[in-house]
C-alpha cells in the first residue's frame, strides 16, 4: 500500500530521520521529520496556475504545536488548538524567511507549506525539525525550488560552540547564565540566508564564528534532503521564469528620466508622490496588452531597483544624500509621558518610536502554556505598526506576524541587560508605539525601550542600541553594505541585518537574504560596521539618559523577603484564610512563590511594612538576647505569661518582673498591659523564659547591671 522511504543519519547527540510516502500521500510533497524523539509533519501543496492579474508570490507558512504531542491536554476554557500561539507565529516566520527567496523567479503560484507537531519529547525543540521537514517536503514537492536548506541551532558554553542545546537550556538566557547563546541559522549548501538569535553581550567575531559552525552543522542534513529527493521526488513541475524584458526596456524608456528624478527627492512624503506619478505616466504610456501584462509590476520594480542601486554600487550618495556608512540624525527624549512609570521618544530621521514601560507585580506576569510545561515571563515587549506611521490609510486588526516577529526582536536585544529578578522583582512590560517608519522600526523600538526603562528606574546592566544593516549585491561580485538603511533600501536591497546590543557586545541579531545567500566576508564587513553605527547611537541616546533614573511615584513599590519552604503554608493558612487576613489589614497586594520569596507590594511605604511585619512575626524565630515589646496575657503565682513575638508567649517569673521582692505579679502588673522583655532563653523543655527587670519600661534599653545593683 504504502511507497515509503527513509533516509537517516546521526546528527550531534541524536538521530535525524526522514521519512515520505506513508501520511498525506495527496500532498504535493510531505516528509516525517524526526529528531529524538521529537516528530513534525510537513505538508506542501502548490496551485498549478498563477490567479488571473496576480503580482506577487502568494506563499503561506503555517506550524502548529499539537498539545497531544507532549501528552497534554490545552489550557483555558476551549480545550482545543486556537489561533497561533507567540512561538507558533514566530516559527513560521523562522520557516518562511530561509525559503521565500529560493523559489524560482517569476514564480507566482500559490503555495501552502503546513507544518505539524506530533511528538514533543521534551529535549529536542520542533522548531528546527520543522525548518529541515518544510525543506524536504518543497525539495520531493516539484514545486521549482532551488534548495534545499538545511537549519541548526547553536549555543555557546564556556567559549564553546553546542549543537543544538537542549529546551530546556534555552528557556530564558537569563535563567541560564552559562549559556550566552541561542542562535538558529539556515542556509543552502553554499551561504548562509537567515539568522535568528538572543545573545548575552557576545563580541562579532564570536557571533560570526556561531553563525558559520551552524552553517557547517548543517551541511549532513542539506545532504540527507538530497538522498531522499533522489529516492522520493516527483517530477519537476513545468515552469519557466518568464522573459519580460522586451517590456522592462519599453518602461525604462518610458519612464527612467521622471523616476530617477523622483529617487533624488529627499523627502519620503514628496519621494513617494512622484514615484506613484512616474509610475502611472508610464502606465498611461502603454499599450492595452502591455498594460494586461503580469510582469508590469516586476517591470516596474526592476525600473525603481536599478536606479537606487546602480547610483549606491557606482559610489553615489543614497537617496537621501547619506554615504553607507552615516546613521540618520538622532533625538532622544525621556519623561515624555506625564503619568507612565517610564517613556521616551526616539527619532531616528523619519522613524519614529514612542515606547512606554509600566511595572507591575507578580499577579502581572504572563503565564505561557507551552508544549514542555507552563511557565511564566515577567518581561512582556509588545510593538504596533499603525497604519499612520507610514501615511497610509487601512484596517487596524490584532497583531499580525509582522508585529509579533518585530516585538519579539527587541525582546531578545534587552532581555540580557534586565536586572535579575531577585534583584528587580517587578514585572516591566515595554510597548513601542511607531509613530512614523522609513526602516528599522524594530531597532527603534530597541533604542526607546532601553531609554523608557531607564526612566522607569529599572536598573539595566547597560543600554542597548540596535542599527539595521542593508546590501546591495550585483551579478558581477561588486557590493555596498548600508547602515541604518531606510524602507526603500529595505524593499529593493538584497539584506536585511538587524544587529542590537551594547557598547559590549551583541544581545540580538537577525538577518533576512533576498539573493541567494551571502559569504563570511560580506557578513564580517556587515558586523563591522554595525558595529560602529550602534556605539555612534548609543552615544546618542546618552545625551538623553545614561542610567536608571529616579522611581516614578505612580509604580508600585515592591519589597521581596525569603522565607524557609516550611513556612509557606504558615503565611498562607488554611484555605488563604491568613495570608487574605495579610493583604486585607495592611493594604499591600502578596504575593508567594514555591521557592518561598514573598513579594510585597503597595504605593504606600506603610503598607508594605505592615505587611512585611506580619509575615515576619509568623516565620521568624525570637532571638536569645533580644528585647521585644508584648503585653501581659496571664497572670498567675509564680508569675506572668506575655505574649511578646507574633502568636508566641512566654513566661516571666515573678523573680524577674522588678528589681524588689514582689509576693504576687498582680502588685507589679495588670492583664493587658504592654511590657518590655528580655528574651533570656529556653528551658530543658523549650518554654521561653523572659525578664523584665533588666529593660527600662519607658525606653526600652536594656540596663546595666550596675544600674540593677543600684536599685537594689
Amino acid at each position: 500500500m504504502f511507497d515509503q522511504v527513509t533516509k537517516s543519519i546521526q546528527w550531534g547527540q541524536e538521530t535525524l530521520t526522514l521519512e515520505t510516502g506513508k501520511v498525506a500521500r495527496q500532498a504535493d510533497g510531505s516528509v516525517v521529520a524526526t529528531l529524538g524523539e521529537t516528530s513534525v509533519m510537513a505538508n506542501v501543496t502548490f496551485a498549478r496556475e498563477p490567479k488571473p492579474g496576480q503580482d506577487f508570490f502568494p506563499l503561506t507558512v503555517h506550524y502548529q504545536e499539537k498539545y497531544y504531542a507532549a501528552g497534554k491536554v490545552p489550557g483555558g476554557f476551549f480545550k482545543r488548538e486556537a489561533r497561533p500561539t507567540e512561538k507558533e507565529t514566530l516559527t513560521a516566520r523562522l520557516i518562511d524567511r530561509p525559503i521565500r527567496p529560493l523559489f524560482a523567479p517569476g514564480f507566482k503560484n500559490e503555495v501552502l507549506v503546513m507544518c505539524t507537531v506530533l511528538s514533543h519529547d521534551l529535549v529536542n525543540d520542533p522548531d528546527v525539525v520543522a525548518m529541515i521537514a518544510a525543506s524536504a517536503a518543497l525539495t520531493i514537492s516539484g514545486v521549482p525550488f532551488m534548495g534545499p536548506i538545511g537549519a541548526a541551532r547553536v549555543g555557546f558554553v564556556d567559549g564553546e560552540y553546542v549543537l543544538n542545546p537542549d529546551v530546556e537550556d534555552m528557556q530564558g538566557l537569563r535563567h541560564h547564565p552559562e549559556q550566552r547563546l541561542d542562535l538558529i541559522v539556515a542556509g543552502t549548501k553554499d551561504a548562509v540566508m537567515m539568522v535568528e538569535s538572543e545573545a548575552y553581550e557576545l563580541s562579532e567575531d564570536e557571533m560570526l564564528g556561531a553563525v558559520k559552525f551552524g552553517h557547517e552543522q548543517m551541511q549532513p542534513v542539506i545532504d540527507l534532503i538530497v538522498d531522499l529527493a533522489e529516492a522520493a521526488a516527483k517530477e519537476p513541475f513545468d515552469f519557466r521564469s518568464p522573459d519580460y524584458s522586451a517590456l522592462s526596456s519599453r518602461v525604462k524608456e518610458l519612464g527612467e528620466a521622471d523616476m530617477r528624478a523622483a529617487y533624488a527627492i529627499r523627502d519620503k512624503g514628496e519621494r513617494r508622490d512622484a514615484i506613484e506619478a512616474a509610475k502611472d505616466k508610464i502606465v498611461a504610456g502603454l499599450s492595452e496588452d502591455e498594460q494586461a501584462d503580469p510582469n508590469l509590476g516586476s517591470a516596474l520594480k526592476k525600473l525603481e531597483s536599478g536606479i537606487l542601486r546602480g547610483d549606491i554600487i557606482g559610489g553615489g550618495a543614497r537617496i537621501d544624500g547619506r554615504d553607507t556608512k552615516t546613521v540618520r540624525a538622532i533625538e532622544s527624549e525621556v519623561g515624555f509621558l506625564p503619568r507612565t512609570h517610564g517613556s521616551a521618544l526616539f527619532t531616528r530621521g523619519e522613524t519614529q518610536a514612542l515606547v512606554v514601560t509600566t511595572l507591575g507585580t507578580g499577579d502581572d506576569e504572563q503565564i505561557i502554556d507551552a508544549l514542555h510545561g507552563n511557565f511564566r515571563s515577567n518581561f512582556l515587549l509588545h510593538y504596533n505598526f499603525p497604519p499612520y506611521s507610514v501615511g497610509e490609510v487601512g484596517r487596524v486588526m490584532g497583531p499580525g506576524r509582522r508585529e509579533i516577529g518585530h516585538g519579539k526582536l527587541a525582546w531578545r536585544a534587552l532581555q540580557a541587560v534586565l536586572p535579575a529578578a531577585t534583584d528587580f522583582p517587578y514585572t516591566i512590560r515595554v510597548v513601542s508605539e511607531i509613530t512614523e517608519s522609513n526602516g528599522s522600526s524594530s531597532m527603534a523600538s530597541v533604542c526607546g525601550g532601553s531609554l523608557s526603562m531607564m526612566d522607569a528606574g529599572v536598573p539595566l546592566k547597560a543600554p542597548v542600541a540596535g542599527v539595521a544593516m542593508g546590501l546591495i549585491l550585483e551579478d558581477d561580485g561588486r557590493y555596498a553594505v548600508l547602515t541604518d538603511i531606510l524602507g526603500d533600501e529595505d524593499h529593493l536591497g538584497d539584506m536585511d541585518f538587524k544587529v542590537a546590543g551594547t557598547e559590549a557586545g551583541i544581545t540580538s541579531l537577525q538577518m533576512d537574504i533576498k539573493v541567494a545567500g551571502i559569504t563570511p566576508e560580506i557578513m564580517e564587513q556587515a558586523l563591522a560596521q554595525a558595529k560602529d553605527g550602534r556605539l555612534h547611537i548609543l552615544n546618542e541616546m546618552s545625551k538623553a539618559i545614561t542610567e536608571a533614573g529616579s522611581f516614578s511615584t505612580h509604580a508600585p513599590r515592591i519589597e521581596t523577603m525569603q522565607i524557609p519552604t516550611d513556612k509557606i503554608r504558615e503565611v498562607i493558612g488554611s484555605g488563604g484564610k491568613v495570608i487574605r487576613e495579610i493583604v486585607e489589614v495592611s493594604g499591600a497586594k502578596v504575593d508567594i512563590n514555591d521557592d518561598g520569596v514573598i513579594k510585597i507590594a503597595s504605593a504606600n511605604g506603610d503598607a508594605i511594612k505592615k505587611a512585611y511585619d506580619m509575615i515576619h512575626s509568623i516565620v521568624a524565630e525570637p532571638e536569645e538576647g533580644q528585647i521585644y515589646t508584648g503585653k501581659v496575657v496571664k497572670l498567675v503565682d509564680f508569675g506572668a505569661f506575655v505574649n511578646f513575638f507574633g502568636k508566641r508567649d512566654g513566661l516571666v517569673h515573678v523573680s524577674q518582673i522588678a528589681n524588689k521582692r514582689l509576693g504576687h505579679p498582680s502588685e507589679a502588673l495588670q492583664e493587658g498591659q504592654e511590657v518590655k522583655v528580655k528574651l533570656l532563653g529556653f528551658d530543658d523543655r523549650g518554654k521561653v523564659r523572659l525578664g523584665m527587670k533588666m529593660v527600662d519600661q519607658d525606653t526600652g534599653e536594656e540596663i546595666s547591671e550596675k544600674r540593677e545593683e543600684t536599685a537594689d
